[in-house]
């Protein structure tokens, strides 16, 4: 077992950290943030995936399950490498709001600051060509469907007019590799300058003792690099599109469950391939986080299938998945890295079970755990292992004072009572001790909840789009008595 440092973190997207210029990047704010986490006597730094977004902005519909977002590149540190200038910048318009992202001036000015700085790049740069040879297995399949995702107007690639480059013949890769030379090499570009700056990032915060938590979704978006280039991977028909997609059956929440759309990978398949793109896959996250949080863990021992012709959710069926196989590959490729299993959903005995066997811990959720059940598992007296992660809530939840703020007071009689408290005013300072208090070897919370904020700051509101993965905080947002007392909680507590 890889044991965890008993520790406490904070879960905060590179999107959101403060900048000048539209999104959180991996600059000096990021730089700053680590210092921040060591002042408080932190361990962790969850992140959410950092692959390059499309259409919805959502992170764990990304383009490609190795590249990074060039969103995130930082513009002062291209400055630093004389490849713009300060001027140049501002010639872009970045969003008139600090506090969220606007996606479609990124889509639309974040491409165009950094070709300025790929035309005054030398492609002769050995550190550049060294990238490219070592990267090669997933680089050239990823910039060359980029060029093309751009030649056919950002199209999803089953909807492009040239059949040929869809089932990539051949002839066809030749064609377009010559004919989208330079798009491909700025690509290429993006990806170097992507990667130079995170190992960076990651060296820094490493020497001062904070881990890197990044997740890991399960399944991949139908329009990304990885099932363009491995077809037979997925469970796709003859025009490339899903027989059988992912999602979750209907529950308290959707009479109709949810159908998130991803294909569903062909197991069987890829058990006869010894898994090799999951080890590429893993190896590639393993060298770019410290801790992998596999996503939808439950959708390794089960998956739930859905027609893909189906609207709901409502006609699927659970599927035994690859279970004990794929996590000892997983294993294998990560070494001595450690991993967490998001565990949450559907209760599955199963999957309950072969964490047991494979000792990856799980996950308890804060704010689903107070609903008058007094053995919920989820609350704190009822841990029966160090060997877990301790949440208020996710990336995918409302926030602690969002969740509570406006309930009527008899329903907070429960918490009232667990946390010895009288006011809901106290309630997410208490929540905070409680669970640094605890059994649970690492305890994470959202950097909105330690700022006590509401739901206009959460970041995701599952099933929908539009106004996603926006929130942004402003600088220095934590003042020094804060600070100190959560440092406290970290000594006290032998976080």
């Amino acid at each position: 077992m890889k044991k965890f440092t008993r520790g406490a973190g904070i879960l905060l997207s590179i999107t959101s950290l403060p900048s000048p210029y539209g999104i959180g990047t991996m600059g000096k704010e990021a730089y700053h943030f680590v210092d921040m986490l060591v002042e408080m006597k932190q361990h962790y730094w969850q992140v959410l995936p950092l692959g390059p977004t499309s259409y919805g902005d959502s992170p764990y519909q990304a383009l490609s399950a190795f590249a990074g977002n060039p969103y995130l590149i930082d513009l002062e540190m291209l400055v630093q490498d004389n490849l713009i200038t300060y001027d140049e910048i501002h010639s872009f318009q970045w969003g008139d709001h600090f506090w969220e992202v606007s996606y479609d001036l990124m889509f639309q000015n974040r491409p165009e600051i950094l070709k300025l700085a790929f035309d005054r790049f030398s492609p002769e740069d050995a550190d550049y060509q060294k990238f490219c040879r070592q990267e090669k297995e997933w680089l050239d399949d990823f910039a060359l469907f980029m060029a093309l995702k751009k030649e056919f107007e950002y199209k999803d690639w089953p909807s492009w007019e040239d059949e040929a480059i869809k089932k990539r013949t051949p002839e066809a890769i030749r064609k377009y590799t010559n004919q989208l030379k330079d798009e491909i090499e700025f690509y290429k570009f993006c990806q170097f300058k992507f990667f130079e700056q995170w190992f960076a990032l990651k060296e820094y915060a490493n020497d001062k003792g904070i881990e890197i938590i990044g997740d890991v979704p399960l399944y991949l978006a139908l329009d990304s690099a990885d099932v363009w280039a491995n077809k037979e991977k997925f469970q796709l028909d003859k025009n490339f599109q899903p027989t059988y997609v992912a999602g979750c059956p209907p529950d308290a929440f959707s009479e109709d469950g949810q159908k998130w759309g991803n294909p569903l990978y062909d197991w069987k398949y890829m058990e006869t391939q010894n898994f090799a793109w999951w080890r590429a896959r893993t190896k590639a996250n393993a060298r770019l986080f410290d801790i992998l949080r596999i996503d939808h863990f439950i959708g390794i021992v089960k998956y739930y299938s859905i027609p893909g012709e189906d609207e709901t959710a409502r006609d699927g069926k659970w599927i035994k998945g690859p279970g004990r196989k794929l996590t000892d590959v997983i294993d294998e490729t990560i070494g001595e890295g450690k991993v967490i299993a998001e565990d949450l959903g559907v209760y599955m005995p199963e999957a309950k079970e072969l964490l047991q066997e494979i000792e990856w811990p799980g996950m308890k959720i804060l704010l689903f755990a107070f609903d008058g059940n007094t053995a919920h598992p989820y609350l704190p007296h009822n841990y029966e292992d160090t060997n877990i992660v301790v949440y208020a809530g996710t990336h995918d939840n409302e926030t602690i004072v969002g969740n509570l703020w406006n309930k009527p007071e008899h329903e907070l009689s429960f918490i009232y009572h667990y946390l010895n408290i009288t006011r809901r005013e106290e309630i997410p300072d208490a929540m905070i001790r409680m669970a640094y208090s605890s059994i649970a070897d690492v305890v994470i919370f959202q950097m909105q909840d330690i700022l006590k904020r509401g739901n206009e700051t959460r970041m995701n509101f599952p099933g929908t789009i539009g106004q996603n993965w926006r929130w942004r905080m402003e600088q220095n947002p934590i003042d020094q008595g804060r600070k100190d007392w959560i440092r406290g909680l970290a000594h006290i507590f032998r976080r």
